[in-house]
């Protein structure tokens, strides 16, 4: 299929060939017939990719903030190759869209193949495919033009902005900004017994909204505008006043201060600064509100990842239905966008309906872009023609995020063959497969299980993926590296244990490794050089983790299952690695958290040698202190490593070693993984012990909600 894409270093706008988005459980796959170009949001978002690196630091300054920070962290040259990935791969554009479903989901149960659908949020690209969540999309009655439905997201948008001034039959509104969206909220305040007037500092915005039948629409610098507005509202000024304008202006709140009522709403829709100064608003006591987006549900997990409705008597407007609501408004001929649409566009010409935004140089308001619904789309992208040797390591990467990007693909390229690649976005898939080389980029993970090519997958997806994923690849047999977590729970950690017994069982000799990699770094292994494998440890661990925020995918439960089970696991596996002994007890005490994360804990360990560990894993302390700090106490000797930079030794003489950088084991973890594969060597991590230091943290969430030690 075909997507427009933009490059971010470069501002550079292509129309690629990529594979189908995944279809998730609760998605459905629409093949667009049209979708919408917001000029505003996506214009900014262009204009901003085509702007030079100082300049694009000025217009973000959080973000380089941020990568300040994470050279503190990670060092120069990590940072770097980080930030060209984000910048250099192909960037999707779009958020309203409409067209016929192709597919659903799992768990989808009120649509079915052919319907007909409108489309929202970060997934509605200008696509000729696309898959999104059910709580984004609505139906579209067979009345209803698919090019009309298109605005639906955009028309949502308006709809919140209303409720959110909460008029009430016969009250007036004056919009600010007369764009796209300013024009659709005129046409829906009409429609619902409002009356609206607007304004706008382009004077040819003025005229084209006059000219579709607008009446009430001045020039914001024309002279007497305040007289004009005062005298339509009778003298008392404007009842709620909505800004859809976009701009780094201070005007816009200003105006709206004069020209309200006394006790009036403003909501601000648009992006505008809101420095206001406090005289008319602390005079007439305004009521100053944000329009989310849609509405009720925007940009939360539960609701549009995960498909869990808000209950009809308790929020009644929640996105999805402002966008069912601006649908009955098509069907009622309530209101009517054709006038609005001053351009259209084949998707293979859309970057030239960009350049016209950006330049200025016609006049527009709604643009569409418009698909060949004709045309054979491929779900799959063959890129090349290469064959492999069977007895060579032949890898398949499932999920290929920023850590796959940045960290495991690059200690990758040139170890193996790579072959196919499949990732929830085309667009991620077709990126990762031409710069690292794939034969193909896959639509559906299924073809690379399948995939009689394939004899390794790697899986580096979120956490809840990772057990049905591991499972499809060993019933398949293929050799499986799985970032962590092995499994989220002991139910998950059960099924792949017995998946990978059946293999073994039936004659299928598979490696199954966790990316338990700090075992493999070089300070570790100096420092298990210096004591005797025979005699029992004392480990302290102690981890900075950070602050995450609550909402983050980690910290949900049913997909990222928590940082212990997230990330924990790393230190109860090195603990366990250095100790030398198997677990046989864990004991875990947390500090009390309003959002019950168990985000800072201490765990302990018991090892049938002997040794013990405890584990600090701290989320309250500050980023300014190193994230990880080890002590290995035994037989005299002491080795304390500082963050995998530098190792201290204290015994009979004190040493210290410092390293090139910080290296965590990565690269070391993968070529030793590639050559057991290659030359049929036992898997660098034995899969018991991977199952054992999974359990282990299972074993930790149980000692906290149990209060007690829990043997294993």
């Amino acid at each position: 299929m075909q997507q427009l894409t933009q490059e971010l270093k470069s501002g550079k706008m292509e129309i690629l060939e990529v594979p189908f988005p995944e279809l998730n459980s609760g998605n459905i796959l629409v093949r667009n017939h049209f979708s919408v170009i917001s000029s505003g949001t996506e214009g900014k978002t262009v204009s901003d990719a085509r702007k030079g690196y100082i300049a694009k630091a000025k217009s973000r300054q959080k973000e380089v903030k941020q990568v300040i920070e994470m050279v503190k962290t990670n060092g120069l040259i990590e940072t770097y190759n980080k930030v060209m990935n984000k910048l250099e791969a192909p960037s999707p554009l779009g958020y309203s869209c409409a067209g016929e479903v192709i597919a659903v989901g799992n768990e989808v149960k009120n649509f079915s193949v052919g319907d007909w659908v409108a489309c929202g949020g970060n997934s509605a690209r200008h696509a000729d495919v696309v898959s999104v969540p059910v709580n984004l999309v609505a139906k579209v009655p067979n009345n209803v033009s698919l090019k009309h439905a298109a605005f639906t997201t955009i028309g949502a948008i308006a709809i919140q902005g209303i409720r959110q001034a909460n008029l009430s039959l016969g009250e007036n509104c004056l919009i600010i900004g007369m764009g796209l969206l300013g024009q659709i909220t005129y046409k829906i305040l009409e429609a619902s017994g409002n009356y609206p007037i607007g304004i706008d500092i382009s004077q040819a915005q003025v005229d084209q909204a006059i000219e579709i039948g607008l009446k009430n629409v001045y020039n914001r610098n024309h002279s007497g505008i305040e007289d004009i507005i005062t005298n339509f509202t009778n003298g008392y000024g404007s009842d709620s006043i909505i800004i859809t304008a976009g701009t780094s202006s201070l005007d816009p709140v200003e105006f709206a201060g004069e020209m309200a009522r006394s006790k009036a709403k403003i909501v601000i829709v648009g992006a505008v600064p809101t420095g206001f100064s406090r005289t008319n608003y602390y005079k007439k006591e305004l009521d100053l509100r944000m329009s989310t987006s849609y509405g009720p549900g925007r940009n939360q997990l539960n609701y549009e990842e995960k498909g869990l409705d808000y209950p009809i008597g308790y929020v009644r407007w929640t996105e999805n239905r402002n966008m069912q609501s601006f649908v009955k408004l098509l069907e009622t001929e309530r209101i009517d966008v054709e006038p609005l649409i001053t351009h259209s566009f084949s998707l293979l010409d859309a970057p030239k309906a960009y350049d016209m935004i950006l330049e200025n140089s016609e006049m527009f308001t709604g643009i569409t872009i418009e698909y060949d619904t004709d045309s054979q789309v491929k779900s799959s992208i063959k890129l090349n023609d290469r064959t492999f040797n069977s007895e060579e390591a032949n890898v398949s990467f499932i999920g290929a995020g920023s850590f796959a990007q940045g960290t495991l693909l690059p200690n990758i390229k040139g170890k193996c063959n790579l072959v196919g690649v499949s990732t929830n976005s085309g667009t991620s898939s077709k990126y990762v497969a031409d710069k690292y080389g794939f034969k193909y980029c896959a639509a559906e993970s299924d073809e690379i299980y399948n995939d009689q090519d394939t004899n390794t997958v790697f899986i580096t997806t979120r956490h809840n993926l990772h057990t049905d994923s591991v499972i499809k690849a060993l019933n398949n047999g293929k050799n499986v590296f799985v970032e962590k977590p092995l499994g989220m729970n002991e139910d998950e950690l059960r099924n792949i244990k017995q998946a990978y017994d059946e293999a073994y069982e039936n004659g299928q000799n598979v490696h199954l490794m966790v990316g338990f990699n700090r075992r493999f770094a070089p300070a570790i292994q100096r420092a298990i050089e210096l004591f005797d494998e025979d005699q029992p440890k004392s480990i302290m661990i102690r981890v900075n983790a950070g602050v995450l925020p609550k909402d983050h995918w980690v910290n949900d439960p049913d997909i990222g299952g928590g940082r212990v089970i997230g990330e924990a696991c790393h230190f109860i596996d090195l603990a366990r690695y250095v100790g030398g002994g198997r677990i046989i007890s864990v004991s875990a005490e947390t500090m009390q958290d309003p959002n019950n994360l168990h985000n800072t804990v201490v765990v302990n360990l018991k090892m049938e040698n002997g040794s013990i560990a405890t584990i600090n894993y701290f989320s309250n302390g500050n980023k300014n202190l190193e994230k990880e700090f080890i002590e290995i106490y035994s037989g005299g000797t002491v080795a304390q490593i500082d963050d995998f930079k530098e190792l201290n030794i204290y015994g009979k003489k004190k040493d210290r070693v410092k390293y090139r950088g910080q290296d965590k084991g990565h690269k070391n973890e993968i070529e030793l993984f590639l050559k057991a594969i290659r030359e049929g060597k036992p898997t660098p991590i034995p899969f018991e012990e991977s199952y054992e230091s999974s359990l282990a943290t299972c074993k930790v969430i149980e000692s906290i909600t149990s209060n007690k030690k829990v043997l294993l």
